[in-house]
């Protein structure tokens, strides 16, 4: 299995997105918008960890999916 290094600011960022969803945030341009100021990182920055985020996360879905239960086709956008 492939191990890629996280930045220190991607470790940050990442706790602080999960703090966010832990607490009932679901709209993500609000949940950026937070990171961004609680963090004062720039929103470019925090775009790209959410996308690498959600693409650890599907690729961990799909590991553990049953074999015979297909995984839904959910949209990767990769702008956002």
């Amino acid at each position: 299995m492939h191990v890629m290094n996280k930045t220190k600011y991607s470790i940050i960022i990442e706790s602080e997105v999960n703090k966010l969803l832990d607490s009932g945030l679901t709209d993500k341009q609000l949940i950026i918008q937070r990171v961004v100021e609680n963090l004062g990182l720039p929103r470019p920055t925090i775009r790209r960890v959410i996308r690498d985020m959600r693409n650890d996360m599907m690729k961990k879905i799909k590991i553990l999916q049953p074999d015979n239960t297909p995984l839904p086709d959910i949209p990767i956008d990769l702008d956002n």
